[in-house]
C-alpha cells in the first residue's frame, strides 16, 4: 500500500504483471496492490482475498472510512494507464472491461485490525525489484525454449 501519493506513483510505476490494482471509487484513497503469485488469475482469487483488500482500502480512506455501501476498483496492474497530464496519483483503464467493481457496505474492524498486526514499513528499490524480477522471467522463459528445442 502506498504510504502518499508520491509513492502510489512509484507503485504505479514500477508494478508487476501479477499485481492488482485496488482503490475506493471517485474518492480518495489508498492504492492497495496485491501481489500475485505468477500464474494466478486475478480474476479468479478468492472472496475473502478480495474482502481483505476491499477492507484495507476502505479503512485507508478518509472519506470512504466513515460512509457505508461505497465501491471499490480493482484490476490488474498492467491494466493502470498514466499520461503525463494527470495528476501525481491519478490514473485511469486501458480496458474499462478489465476493471472490476464490489461494494463494501461497512467496515469490518477484525479485518482491518488483523491486517494492520501484520503490517511492516517497508521502503523497497521498486526499480531495482522489477529489473530483478523481469531478468527471472526472461531467464525462465529462455529455459523453456531449450527444453522445447533440445
Amino acid at each position: 500500500m502506498g504510504k502518499d501519493k508520491y509513492e502510489n506513483e512509484d507503485l504505479i510505476k514500477h508494478g508487476w504483471d501479477e499485481d492488482v490494482w485496488f482503490h475506493v471509487d471517485k474518492l480518495s484513497s489508498a492504492h492497495v496492490y496485491l501481489r500475485m503469485q505468477r500464474g494466478q488469475a486475478w480474476d479468479q482469487m478468492p472472496d475473502e482475498l478480495l474482502i481483505d483488500c476491499a477492507q484495507l482500502v476502505k479503512a485507508n480512506s478518509i472519506e470512504g472510512n466513515k460512509m457505508s455501501n461505497i465501491g471499490i476498483v480493482y484490476t490488474p496492474w498492467s491494466n493502470l494507464k498514466k499520461t503525463g497530464d494527470m495528476a501525481t496519483g491519478q490514473v485511469s483503464f486501458h480496458n474499462n472491461k478489465l476493471v472490476r467493481r464490489m461494494r463494501v457496505e461497512k467496515r469490518i474492524n477484525e479485518i482491518v485490525n488483523r491486517i494492520n498486526k501484520t503490517k511492516q514499513e517497508l521502503y523497497p528499490d521498486l526499480a531495482a525489484e522489477r529489473l530483478k524480477r523481469d531478468k527471472k522471467v526472461r531467464q525462465e522463459q529462455r529455459e523453456q525454449e531449450n527444453k522445447q528445442v533440445g
